[in-house]
């Protein structure tokens, strides 16, 4: 299997999804190999090449020049055709390297932040009618930024190309039904999943006093280094600091519960500026809320920072967390939301699209919102963070729908349907 992106690298949705199906394909006897910009898989498995980061230079310069304007200039189609050739040789070097039977494009098909990489995938398969499983996180067209651009013959070509041996893959039924409205390909929907048949003992056991997933020894002592005290809510804002997040709710909903509480947010902006989260600083002043910013000490790996400070991971977080806020304007799926169900966290979530189609019907039962907080948010929330019998209930039920429609089992059995169509590969008899 060859995976291939921008990065494989940190808790970004693509790459967490992507070490979830390693880990079944793994399981079934497969060997999984990585081609992208930035990497922390094995180096072994690994095939980096610089350009396939969206933030190279090169790249960086093309994507300013195609998006945000109707004309682009003879020079950059000249450094598209330039990269895509490069990035085309390694992809069959990243091929002949590893003798690959089948590759896993993720997310390069989809969102054209790396133009040439998406161009050369597609080439590659048209030219050696290798299978694919292209694995779609977020089209071009669910963002705005995108409509506006000098490249529609690119997107129409590799965003995502319509080739006999790609097979298809959605995480949401309206990605299935714009997919196929605007380009006819029909699609496979298989949701993001954790491993919610096999709880860790933080996820699924309660503390009887505080009504928190036990705690392992190293993180035992998070709440102190996060500087909330034993008498303060830990309120959790577990996404980057972008518009869409909606992370004034969040702010909102704390300043009008009425009781000691800290925000804590987990991760930093990011590659997409600084500007929302001088807003995010700016009304949390307003409404004076202890807002916490702490991607410093929050990583995918546990650790020291340079001033030897303990680095936690999310997973240390979420145990202790009295309420998780999810009030986002859109998401192609929702990480963090299958993540607070499977550490037993009730949750707020603002009523995206996806959640309201897709997921609400499963039966959650969640605080929500429909694009401001209302008062009967605020007494529900009250009510959960007061009612530890009740709060009990609501996270066991949680749990056990999550079970059903969001685990592994479900990731597997909707794989094992796709690599049989791929021929090339013999290995299926051992998903079967």
């Amino acid at each position: 299997m060859g995976f291939i992106s921008t990065r494989f690298a940190g808790t970004d949705g693509v790459s967490l999804e992507t070490a979830k199906w390693a880990d079944v394909f793994e399981k079934a006897g497969f060997t999984c190999f990585y081609f992208a910009g930035e990497l922390d898989r094995p180096a072994k498995q690994s095939y980096p090449v610089k350009e396939a980061d969206f933030r190279h230079p090169d790249i960086k310069d093309i994507f300013s020049n195609c998006f945000g304007s109707s004309v682009r200039g003879r020079f950059v189609t000249e450094k598209i055709y330039e990269v895509k050739q490069k990035l085309k040789d390694h992809l069959y070097t990243f091929i002949e390297k590893f003798e690959l039977d089948l590759l896993v494009p993720e997310n390069s098909l989809t969102i054209p932040l790396n133009l040439p990489l998406g161009i050369a995938i597609t080439e590659v398969i048209s030219e050696t009618g290798m299978p694919a499983i292209a694995h779609h996180h977020d089209f071009f067209w669910e963002r705005k930024h995108f409509t506006i651009n000098a490249c529609w013959e690119y997107l129409n070509m590799a965003f995502p190309p319509h080739l006999p041996s790609i097979q298809h893959v959605v995480i949401n039924s309206s990605a299935d039904n714009q997919l196929s409205l605007r380009t006819g390909i029909s699609a496979t929907i298989i949701p993001n999943v954790m491993d919610f048949e096999n709880p860790t003992p933080v996820s699924c056991s309660l503390d009887s006093d505080k009504n928190r997933p036990a705690s392992d020894k190293y993180a035992s002592d998070v709440r102190q280094a996060l500087g909330v005290a034993d008498d303060e809510l830990l309120i959790l804002q577990p996404t980057r600091v972008v518009k869409r997040k909606g992370i004034e709710h969040a702010i909102e909903l704390v300043h009008r519960l009425e009781m000691k509480a800290k925000l804590i947010i987990s991760h930093a902006s990011g590659d997409e500026g600084y500007d929302y989260e001088r807003r995010v600083r700016e009304y949390s002043k307003m409404m004076a809320v202890d807002t916490y910013f702490v991607a410093n000490i929050i990583n995918e790996q546990r650790g020291k920072t340079k001033n030897g400070r303990k680095v936690y991971t999310l997973q240390d977080i979420y145990p202790h967390a009295d309420l998780v806020t999810y009030p986002s304007d859109f998401e192609g799926f929702g990480n963090a939301f299958l993540e607070a169900i499977y550490f037993c966290r009730p949750i707020v979530v603002n009523t995206y699209s996806i959640y309201t189609i897709d997921i609400k019907p499963k039966g959650f039962s969640v605080i929500e919102i429909d694009g401001y907080v209302t008062d009967e948010a605020v007494r529900k929330a009250k009510k959960i963070l007061t009612d530890p019998e009740l709060r009990r209930k609501m996270v066991t039920h949680n749990y056990e729908i999550a079970r059903k429609f969001y685990s592994y089992s479900v990731l597997r059995e909707k794989l094992k349907n796709l690599i049989f169509d791929c021929t090339a590969c013999n290995k299926i008899k051992n998903l079967v």
